[in-house]
């Protein structure tokens, strides 16, 4: 796929564990996880919003595409 989730070098940045920023954004660890290790097929826009508000970051800074080698246009 070519999105990248970049959520956790962003925790990293913010020193966030998996844990408060569940709590937080009021998703499972499950879900969380999933976002966090690039595992993710879709990503709901009210979700993405409470990280950015929890992260105190922008959808640019999780997000980024990445084109997939041997992709035609």
């Amino acid at each position: 796929m070519a999105i990248i989730i970049n959520l956790d070098v962003m925790m990293a940045k913010r020193k966030v564990g998996l844990t408060e920023l569940a709590k937080e954004v009021d998703i499972t660890l499950a879900n969380l996880s999933i976002l966090k290790n690039n595992k993710a097929k879709a990503v709901r826009l009210s979700t993405l919003n409470s990280i950015c508000r929890a992260l105190n970051c922008q959808p640019g800074d999780i997000l980024e595409y990445v084109e997939d080698e041997g992709e035609e246009e």
